[in-house]
């Protein structure tokens, strides 16, 4: 048995350096020294090891056993859905089916900006809301480039827009899980936010837009952007707080998605914009019109046919009951040797001592990969690939993602190094020492919990029981810091290691990590900080304050 220590060196301020180290060390590499991804996460995890166990006193084997834990937890589920999402999209583009979908996205309308908003934004939402984990900016990051799109603007433009609807990602699966930690009413955490996101869900779509084009390319195509937005943003609204946490991205992306086509077919911008570079070539002019769709309606359908069964078979895996039958007869729960019921969380964290799980979950069926590799294979065979052909293209898919999927599970075995070692805590601890600042800062405090370990889901899980403590301490409201937790985390989605090594394996851009991450990161602070705003005239200000009753 091993007791977290979150100041060993007795000072609060040393101990945070010490904590920051291994994620700082990859940050560096990976954004200013321009070190491949899967060596620089290779220097994160080595630096994590050292430091938890040389400063934080952790056993060594623990912390193997923890690295080897987080790995087989990257490459299951994350990996496992990349590498399926790129499957497909090998599949169709080798048939010509992916450039008769983008023709088909360019029939609703030629302009790149709205087919940004409505690919990235609206589509990318609803596979946020079935299947989380990865899975939307994989899919949006492949047709965005298919699209045209510069890979940057295709990678760090998928991650903007995949914002707002995180935290009831993957049928409300954070929300359940802060509520799981907590002992909060699960409804009163979903209510709460969706009182914060919503204004966030009117914002991203202008702030994706301008990112893209500029203030004047924006201002160009408003109403339409807030369309997108505003029919989004009130079924989130409306379904978090009257109905629940499990369809609320997918009720509110169908909306967002139906509305704006619609619009599209009464509506049009007076300028069209066809530069698929936007401001990421520094054009200023638009390049010429794209080529004439010559497609018909039969080849349109078959085009979209897979993505069809991707959508279905994604939300159908996201369905409890459906998930829960697979596992009944698939799973295989291993305790983790070495790690699992060895580390126990120590207060002020924790105040009962807490012994932490460590249950790898072998779900080969339910984990959402396997209903996209079912997707594939039943689309594959549908548009004439035989079984060794399949396997053919299937194989060459790992050639080209190996790289990505060995750092996802790099990334993943840092990040666990971090939460079983108790560093997380320790950088949690700091922001909770801010005072009356601190619904501020705790609100950052979920965006860190994102950045470290990719999943808001697991920052409410690392950070739900602090954040509740803290308020409590604090006399704020805990269900206000909960929720503040989930709201702010969904802007670290998109500088976490994972995210940017899918995005760029969707486009693939291979080896432009960092390049990736200095884009995204401005956007991700600024996002981060104004939600913290709103949190802060929650927890003080009136009338923001009738929101959180």
């Amino acid at each position: 048995m091993w007791n977290q220590v979150y100041d060993p060196f007795n000072s609060a301020w040393l101990s945070t350096l010490a904590a920051a180290i291994p994620v700082v060390v990859m940050l560096v590499s990976l954004a200013f020294l321009h070190i491949k991804a899967h060596i620089a996460a290779g220097l994160g995890l080595a630096a994590a090891l050292i430091v938890a166990i040389f400063a934080f006193s952790m056993p060594a084997s623990t912390a193997v056993s923890a690295a080897l834990y987080g790995a087989a937890n990257g490459l299951l589920p994350i990996g496992w859905i990349v590498l399926n999402v790129i499957f497909l999209y090998q599949l169709t583009e080798r048939k010509g089916h992916f450039k008769i979908l983008q023709e088909s996205i360019t029939s609703i309308t030629k302009d790149r900006r709205l087919q940004l908003l409505l690919v990235a934004f609206s589509f990318g939402a609803f596979f946020e809301g079935a299947g989380g984990f990865g899975t939307p900016v994989a899919v949006t990051g492949a047709l965005l480039i298919g699209l045209g799109f510069a890979p940057l603007a295709a990678s760090g433009l998928s991650l903007i827009a995949n914002t707002a609807p995180v935290a009831y990602g993957a049928l409300g699966t954070p929300i359940i899980a802060l509520a799981a930690v907590t002992g909060l009413d699960m409804m009163q955490l979903s209510g709460m936010v969706g009182r914060q996101l919503p204004l966030f869900s009117l914002m991203v779509p202008f702030w994706l837009i301008w990112a893209f084009c500029g203030f004047k390319g924006m201002r160009e195509i408003w109403p339409a952007i807030l369309v997108a937005g505003a029919t989004f943003a009130v079924p989130q609204y409306l379904i978090s707080n009257y109905h629940g946490p499990w369809l609320v991205d997918v009720g509110a992306a169908i909306c967002s998605m139906a509305c704006l086509t619609l619009f599209l077919k009464v509506w049009a911008p007076k300028h069209v914009w066809t530069d698929a570079a936007g401001k990421f070539s520094g054009a200023t002019t638009p390049a010429e019109p794209l080529v004439k769709n010559t497609s018909t309606s039969a080849d349109v359908m078959r085009a979209w046919l897979p993505w069809l069964i991707l959508s279905v078979l994604v939300f159908l895996w996201g369905v409890p009951e459906w998930k829960k039958y697979l596992d009944g007869i698939s799973v295989f729960k291993i305790e983790w040797p070495a790690l699992h019921k060895l580390v126990h969380k120590m207060p002020p964290v924790s105040h009962a001592t807490a012994a932490e799980a460590a249950i790898y979950n072998l779900n080969w069926m339910s984990a959402t990969g396997s209903g996209i590799l079912l997707a594939c294979i039943g689309s594959g065979l549908l548009m004439g690939y035989k079984l060794r052909e399949l396997v053919s293209v299937y194989w060459d898919t790992i050639k080209l993602l190996k790289y990505s999927l060995l750092t996802i599970a790099i990334m993943l075995a840092l990040g666990y190094i971090t939460r079983y070692s108790g560093l997380d805590s320790t950088l949690g601890l700091a922001f909770a020492q801010t005072g009356v600042l601190y619904p501020f800062f705790g609100t950052l405090l979920g965006w860190l919990g994102v950045a470290l370990t990719g999943s808001d889901t697991a920052s409410n899980v690392l950070f739900g029981g602090l954040q509740k403590t803290s308020a409590e301490q604090l006399g704020i409201n805990p269900i206000l810091m909960a929720s503040a937790n989930s709201s702010g985390g969904v802007m670290g989605k998109m500088v976490d290691a994972q995210s940017i090594v899918v995005a760029a394996s969707a486009t693939k851009w291979f080896g432009h990590e960092g390049e990736i991450l200095r884009y995204v990161f401005f956007h991700s602070i600024a996002l981060a900080c104004l939600v913290g705003l709103v949190v802060t005239l929650q927890a003080y200000v009136y009338p923001f304050t009738l929101m959180v009753h």
